[in-house]
């Protein structure tokens, strides 16, 4: 089992005293339906369980909207009363019966005391192809991450945590520690944090075990995408899917994805994998105020993967690969860093997903920061690099444009703190630039709302 850290965001939804219907997004096998079960076995709550799938005739049911006849044929179905105190309804799948979502409002204007959880992958697939708008106000949504490396750790060595959340304090920790986590970090890079693949890992340590799991799990995206899009749409869809892993870390050209099809039929195909989180759109943004959003270019941008064991797989890396790499290798060059980053990042709040970048482009003076967040009224240029500070040219960019008094820089060395103080050119004119600089090892990515 797989403790996940969203349980007690369920718990805390559940104990609201106006609580609305839940609907849990993020992409297919994160653990959705999982989390439920275990949210309801650890709270003692008899869970009415019903996979949508396996009941399509059930839409008809929700389209009319009537809650009595809903709640009636429910019951029939599960042969108990489902209003019982100490009862959590769980409408699973619920895609594919998308009447189901529209039903939800109706659920929170006149059964308040039932509480209700959807769950459902590909949700934008279904949603494109009906006219009925969703509940705003009626519900509220969470979203689902991938296993993350503090639970990975969890999971197979729990001590290491501690060690782990030390270095996110910028606390000494010893050698040894340091490099026990970099071990498993290099099994993250791998596994990945699929939970069917973690847990594959966890009791077998085979990794090619844990690479058939991989493969079965791009099966089924494949064979999802059958479910909800006609023959060429099909097609474009796959062929992106395969391309995003090999094109992390650049901005995105669509001929890079695709020269098969028109940049309208691509972007079109990126947006739908985006919303489905299949894909999360990192955008370039100007960087100079908050919400760093309204800033944010709709049409450059890079993209990074649902998960980094999920590239690694479908870019073809072996476990050597990963293993032998050094420091230089491994942060630099491929994917594989920007992604773990990047994943994490995105589901740090536990809200909708959203990730910017800085990007300055000229014919001589071209400029990027790997990630820009904000942390309350403060921003943050984050690099994800293997190098020395005297390395870090962008970023000097963008501290010496922006006015930051800090920069965060992610590698595989121990915790450290240090003021750089260079001078970088601006123009014709060159400038001191002087900035503290965090570098914290990648593990320790989740301590940054802490900062």
């Amino acid at each position: 089992m797989i403790k996940r850290r969203s349980e007690q965001y369920l718990k805390h939804w559940f104990d609201k005293t106006r609580r609305k219907p839940l609907v849990l997004r993020g992409a297919r096998q994160v653990g959705k339906s999982t989390l439920v079960r275990q949210f309801a076995e650890h709270h003692g709550l008899v869970l009415n369980e019903i996979n949508l799938e396996k009941h399509l005739l059930l839409d008809d049911v929700f389209k009319s909207l009537d809650v009595k006849r809903i709640v009636l044929e429910l019951e029939g179905l599960l042969g108990r009363n489902i209003l019982e105190s100490g009862s959590l309804l769980f409408l699973d799948e619920v895609q594919a019966t998308p009447h189901a979502l529209a039903a939800l409002r109706y659920f929170y204007e006149e059964l308040p005391e039932l509480p209700v959880i959807a769950a459902g992958s590909l949700l934008e697939f279904t949603l494109a192809k009906h006219s009925f708008s969703m509940p705003v106000g009626r519900v509220e949504y969470h979203h689902i991450s991938p296993v993350s490396f503090s639970e990975f750790i969890a999971c197979l060595e729990p001590d290491l945590n501690s060690w782990k959340e030390a270095a996110g304090r910028f606390e000494e920790i010893p050698e040894t520690a340091h490099q026990r986590l970099l071990s498993r970090l290099r099994e993250y890079l791998f596994v990945g944090g699929m939970p069917e693949a973690v847990l594959e890992f966890q009791e077998s340590g085979s990794l090619s075990e844990v690479q058939e799991v991989q493969r079965s799990i791009v099966e089924t995206y494949q064979d999802d995408f059958s479910k909800y899009a006609q023959h060429a749409e099909l097609v474009r869809l796959q062929r992106i899917f395969g391309q995003i892993p090999r094109n992390i870390g650049r901005k995105i050209k669509y001929v890079n994805l695709s020269r098969e099809e028109r940049s309208r039929e691509i972007k079109a195909g990126v947006e739908l994998l985006s919303r489905a989180q299949v894909c999360q759109k990192v955008n370039a943004s100007h960087c100079s105020g908050i919400p760093l959003a309204a800033e944010a270019s709709d049409d450059v941008y890079k993209l990074i993967f649902m998960d980094v064991g999920i590239v690694n797989y479908l870019c073809g890396g072996r476990w050597n690969d990963i293993s032998e790499a050094t420091a230089q290798v491994l942060v630099n060059e491929g994917p594989l860093a920007e992604q773990f980053v990047g994943q994490h990042l995105a589901y740090l709040d536990r809200g909708k997903p959203q990730l910017n970048y800085w990007l300055r482009e000229g014919r001589a003076n071209n400029a990027e920061v790997d990630y820009v967040i904000s942390q309350g009224m403060q921003i943050l240029p984050i690099e994800v690099k293997a190098g020395a500070s005297g390395s870090l040219k962008s970023l000097q960019q963008f501290v010496l444009e922006k006015g930051n008094a800090q920069a965060i820089r992610f590698d595989l060395n121990r915790p450290s703190k240090m003021m750089v103080d260079v001078k970088t050119r601006s123009g014709d004119s060159v400038e001191d630039v002087r900035f503290e600089l965090m570098s914290l090892p990648l593990y320790a990515v989740e301590a940054l709302p802490l900062l």
